[in-house]
């Protein structure tokens, strides 16, 4: 990979990287750090990545990092509640309630769970390339999806969650 390379992979996959980290941490000082360190690692790996493996590195990377990071908090024992930002004044309530419904409903998933939905539903990748990113064979990704979206879905039509 050249430098050229590496600069557009930078501005092609930084923000979907980011977004992917955040949306699982929900703590985005956490996440800049992961994604920083995740295009550090391909930097430093330039020459082993094949430019058309960058994406697949990067979200490799950044997932693995995640996972660290998550272990590493729950060593820690850290319980800290992380505000939502200064927009949501703005927004009515009815989409407040949804997105608190749908956020609670996403952490009661496992990290792989939470991963899976948040790879495959926001991010739209495919069931191979989630495979790859996650370290998962295609099979083991579908099922771990289904069982993700019963549980969401499970948790969503309970009568204390219908809005």
């Amino acid at each position: 990979m050249t430098e050229q390379e590496y600069n557009n992979c930078v501005n092609q996959y930084a923000d979907n990287v980011f977004r992917f980290i955040v949306k699982n941490l929900r703590h985005e000082e956490d996440a800049r750090d992961i994604v920083q360190t995740a295009f550090e690692k391909l930097w430093r790996n330039r020459e082993a990545v094949e430019n058309s493996k960058s994406k697949s590195y990067l979200f490799t990377v950044a997932y693995n990092q995640m996972i660290d990071h998550i272990r590493k908090v729950k060593r820690i024992q850290l319980k800290d509640e992380f505000q939502e930002d200064g927009r949501s004044e703005q927004i009515s309530n009815h989409k407040n309630n949804v997105k608190k419904v749908l956020m609670e409903a996403l952490n009661r998933l496992n990290e792989t769970q939470r991963s899976l939905v948040m790879l495959k539903d926001y991010e739209g990748y495919s069931y191979e390339e989630i495979g790859q990113i996650m370290d998962l064979n295609e099979s083991q990704v579908k099922v771990y999806l289904h069982r993700a979206r019963l549980t969401l879905r499970n948790y969503l039509v309970s009568p204390e969650n219908v809005l």
